[in-house]
């Protein structure tokens, strides 16, 4: 049985780190990722790392495993867990440490999981390497583990494929292997980021009711300030691989000491003001959509079912509009998004300026796509590693021959870059050399430099840090105006879209479960579903 063992006092710290130095490379061209980094983690707590990418979170975790990247190294200070020194022990002894003094929990599972194991293969490996338990007894062990992290239907999960699997039950997997070897400390790097705002909640809760259960002490790694001050008792706020502030939970949100915790606090999406506004005719509206995807069966591929990814669902956008769309994984938002766009067959009217265009064929609907721009979630992988920045944005001019002179479209170029906040001078270089949030500012560029009316936002902010991701809503908001832009924002994270909405659809299997403006959704909703996601979103209210 796993031992449930209860917190124990917090006289000692079980892990202390001081005055840690990592650099990546040698000599003149090293770089700090790591400046003098000092903090104490106390049996049975959870000790929040906070700060924008590059400012040494994950680095400092790994460190603690030292599983750092061959190109890193620590040149100081001093990492002692449960009163051992880890920099400068030897292979056997960190051996020892990983997965049965520490465990870790990754921040995007499915890259985590070999692809071709079995869940019984994977968390049973943990068990037969580590703790040398038979084969005989490995698959009892998985079962308690994987009901322990309330994988539901865990028996019949033993043989599936990790892509058989949603993201929150890939995350409860990675959690159990994590467990497996019953760790005093837990190491959590970003574990929620990609999941829908309920399946969050429900990681969340269960690493608290684990950690009760264990006694763990948790060093939670997140961008998500909203997350810290509900899960963590005590936070380290981080930049550039330095700690600028840290305290209890209370002490640094309530009162900042330092402008840079200030800058991260005030960087929370903050409500929209709704204003009512006589919006004019509809720009965009569906009517009835549906696309259906056939389940076949049999010699003869016989359709037996259907899966309905958006089953009836009626949509309108006006000019100038921002309509946000609200749901879980697989609940028909990106699809709605691509039948809307023609990207993909569907059923039911839909009608651009009052003209039906569900009916044209492909060659009819090509004056149109400039009109209807969509940017994606992940920009990194929509932009061709090949083009450098400025043959990316003017492709579409190239494609839509809207301007043949190459003196012009630079112009063009540099003027929407400019717009988005891109120094124009960065044309030759390449998406590699750019931030996350650069990279998504190309995108934008890329959609804009067409001057089209509609821009369709596919989660285009859940990856970003909040600072930044503060800076892309603010963008937003600014192209729409001067633009005259209607937007669809698609995103699982209900305070942006409340950020940025007028007015709010939420989905829920294929169906339209509600729609009304933001300030009742999230103020007033009338749904059960949309109370739980509201719920699930740390209270979260939209207010004016």
């Amino acid at each position: 049985m796993i031992n449930l063992g209860q917190t124990q006092k917090k006289d000692e710290p079980i892990l202390s780190i001081s005055n840690l130095g990592i650099v990546f490379g040698k000599g003149e061209s090293n770089v700090e990722a790591v400046k003098g980094i000092s903090l104490n983690l106390y049996r049975g707590e959870t000790l929040a790392l906070v700060g924008e990418s590059g400012s040494g979170k994950s680095i400092t975790a790994l460190s603690i495993l030292q599983l750092l990247p061959q190109a890193a190294s620590c040149t100081s200070g001093s990492i002692v867990l449960s009163g051992s020194e880890v920099i400068g022990a030897s292979e056997e002894e960190l051996l020892a440490i990983r997965g049965s003094k520490v465990g870790i929990i990754f921040q995007e599972p499915m890259s985590s999981l070999n692809p071709l194991h079995t869940i019984e293969k994977q968390v049973g490996e943990v068990l037969r390497i580590n703790k040398g338990i038979k084969n005989d007894d490995i698959r009892l062990r998985v079962l308690e583990l994987l009901e322990l992290v309330g994988l539901k239907d865990s028996e019949n999960r033993l043989s599936a494929l990790p892509h058989e699997l949603s993201g929150g039950q890939r995350q409860r997997v990675m959690i159990a292997m994590a467990l497996a070897m019953e760790p005093d400390v837990l190491i959590a790097d970003e574990p929620t980021t990609a999941l829908d705002v309920t399946i969050q909640a429900q990681i969340l809760s269960l690493l608290k009711d684990l950690q009760k259960k264990l006694g763990m002490a948790v060093l939670f790694i997140t961008h998500d300030l909203s997350i810290v001050q509900n899960f963590s008792e005590r936070v380290c706020v981080l930049k550039a691989g330095e700690v600028v502030e840290q305290g209890t939970v209370e002490e640094v949100f309530n009162s900042p000491k330092k402008p840079y915790t200030k800058e991260l606090i005030d960087a929370q999406p903050k409500p929209k003001i709704n204003i009512e506004e006589s919006f004019k005719d509809d720009l965009i509206r569906a009517e009835n959509l549906k696309v259906w995807y056939p389940i076949k069966t049999g010699v003869v591929r016989r359709t037996v079912d259907y899966i309905k990814a958006v089953d009836g669902v009626s949509v309108s956008i006006k000019p100038n509009q921002t309509v946000g769309i609200v749901g879980e994984s697989g609940s028909g938002k990106t699809t709605l998004a691509h039948a809307l766009l023609r990207l993909i067959p569907s059923q039911g009217n839909i009608l651009y300026d009052n003209k039906r265009i569900d009916n044209l064929k492909r060659s009819q609907m090509r004056h149109l796509r400039k009109l209807m721009q969509i940017v994606f979630q992940d920009p990194y992988g929509s932009l061709s590693p090949r083009l450098s920045l400025g043959q990316i944005v003017e492709e579409g001019l190239i494609l839509h021959n809207i301007e043949k002179s190459n003196k012009n479209r630079r112009e063009m170029v540099s003027n929407v870059l400019e717009d988005v906040g891109i120094d124009p001078s960065f044309v030759d270089r390449y998406p590699h050399e750019f931030s996350g949030g650069q990279r998504q500012r190309i995108a934008i560029a890329r959609a804009l430099i067409l001057n089209p009316r509609l821009l369709i936002l596919d989660e285009p902010t859940s990856a970003l840090d909040v600072s930044i991701q503060s800076q892309i809503i603010e963008l937003l908001l600014k192209l729409q105006e001067a633009y005259d832009l209607a937007y669809m924002f698609i995103s699982h994270d209900l305070r942006v879209i409340g950020a940025l909405a007028d007015k709010v659809l939420v989905m829920k299997d294929g169906r339209l479960i509600e729609s009304a403006s933001s300030k009742k959704i999230f103020n007033d909703p009338s749904e059960a579903y949309t109370k739980k996601l509201i719920s699930a979103s740390l209270d979260f209210k939209v207010k004016g």
